[in-house]
């Protein structure tokens, strides 16, 4: 999972988008069918203020929507904590290898 931080977002966004996560039902079920929440899957969760880049002006993202890191990271601990994901390194420039298992990438945000 790739978690951004909106400035404006607090303990309460990350307490419910950590619930949503826990509760979605994306995984197989016994029939095949996307119909099961994580369970006991593996979660791993890595930072990602790029999510909230805006490119609706000119060609230069802005990453003012982006928290600052001392809002971002204890938000980010806190959904790991709560989700029992493991983590990447906070603001590390990091190669995450990605293998997307089938045809679906979801955006979901806590409000």
């Amino acid at each position: 999972m790739l978690l951004g931080v909106r400035g404006s977002d607090t303990r309460a966004d990350a307490q419910r988008l950590a619930e949503r996560v826990m509760a979605l039902r994306v995984f197989p079920d016994e029939h095949g069918r996307m119909n099961a929440p994580l369970g006991d899957r593996e979660l791993l969760c890595v930072s990602q203020f790029t999510l909230y880049g805006d490119t609706s002006r000119g060609n230069r993202p802005s990453w003012g929507q982006a928290a600052p890191a001392e809002l971002a990271q204890p938000l980010y601990e806190h959904f790991c904590d709560l989700t029992g994901a493991a983590r990447g390194v906070f603001g590390a420039e990091m190669a995450v290898e990605l293998v997307n298992d089938g045809p679906v990438t979801l955006l979901l945000e806590s409000r």
